[in-house]
């Protein structure tokens, strides 16, 4: 469960201590839990919705730059050269935001109607975080691949 809150946390610590507010949770509503789906999955809703619920209410989609980085370079290599620890430290260094929006749709699979309604935004805005988080990602993967080729031109 660490995972899922790691990948909506700004930090370590922030994501500790959605892990154990969510916990706590988990315990007060064991009682609630229907046996007729998979405990694992239970949690890790209630996980994700403690989460989720933590950063709706710091209202994080106000401080989110309006436009993201543009990179008119497509490298198509960049992404096949990528390991998965490589892409979720890039999904990481996301604005709280973008990030947000991004792991609901693109790793939980929620539409934009369920982030707006989960979130308390608009499903415009969930489409534009949606849009500026995979341009930057774009970017970050572009820029990456641009430092291991000069990096290999210099040796």
């Amino acid at each position: 469960m660490m995972v899922v809150c790691k990948r909506y946390a700004g930090s370590k610590q922030e994501a500790e201590d959605f892990l154990q507010e969510a916990f706590v949770k988990v315990f007060e509503k064991l009682h609630t839990f229907s046996h007729s789906g998979s405990l694992e999955g239970w949690v890790r809703r209630v996980v994700m919705h403690t989460a989720l619920n933590k950063l709706r209410s710091r209202k994080v989609y106000a401080d989110i730059p309006e436009e993201a980085p543009y990179a008119d370079d497509n490298t198509p290599d960049a992404l096949h050269e990528l390991g998965e620890k490589d892409l979720l430290a890039l999904i990481e260094a996301l604005p709280i935001g973008y990030r947000t929006v991004f792991n609901m749709y693109a790793i939980d699979g929620y539409d934009h109607a369920e982030i707006a309604a989960t979130l308390g935004i608009t499903e415009g805005t969930s489409r534009s975080q949606l849009a500026k988080a995979r341009m930057a990602l774009k970017t970050q993967i572009i820029n990456q691949q641009k430092k291991k080729t000069e990096h290999v031109y210099q040796a």
